[in-house]
């Protein structure tokens, strides 16, 4: 018997909408969060954050973990590239308030569970699970480990 999945509820209801939707609408579900994407605070250097190479486009990434556990993410990625932002705003809305322990048990393969292999081609689903290992990494080396 598997493990049972650990996804916070606010991205498991994006999980369940997008893996039970047909292939287009997973599709303009996809741009629709890619307009969605916060900017990165002013305070967030982009100098300082961190390049996702597995992305076709230049894919840029910081977190924070605050004295109570939980992350602050942002991400920075070309309007030319909307699938990979959609993806990044997923995370962002669906992990946010989330502690540093709720994003290390979330899925590294959550874009399979989306259903988005059957949208997107294997050279941005590799991008898009570089995003959330990435995110991962970046929160186990604040945490010490």
């Amino acid at each position: 018997m598997s493990d049972p999945i650990h996804i916070p509820d606010a991205l498991l209801r994006i999980v369940d909408l997008f893996a039970s939707s047909p292939k287009p609408v997973k599709l303009q579900a996809l741009l629709d969060y890619s307009e969605r994407l916060p900017a990165p605070p002013d305070h967030a250097d982009t100098s300082e954050m961190e390049l996702v190479p597995e992305c076709q486009s230049t894919f840029l990434l910081g977190a924070e973990v605050g004295e109570d556990g939980t992350v602050q993410m942002w991400f920075e990625a070309p309007r030319e590239a909307p699938t990979t932002r959609g993806f990044a705003a997923i995370i962002a809305e669906g992990l946010a308030g989330s502690t540093a322990e709720e994003i290390l048990a979330v899925p590294d393969d959550v874009s399979r569970h989306l259903g988005l292999s059957e949208a997107v081609s294997p050279l941005r689903m590799r991008g898009m699970d570089a995003i959330l290992q990435r995110l991962k990494h970046q929160i186990r080396r604040q945490l010490g480990g």
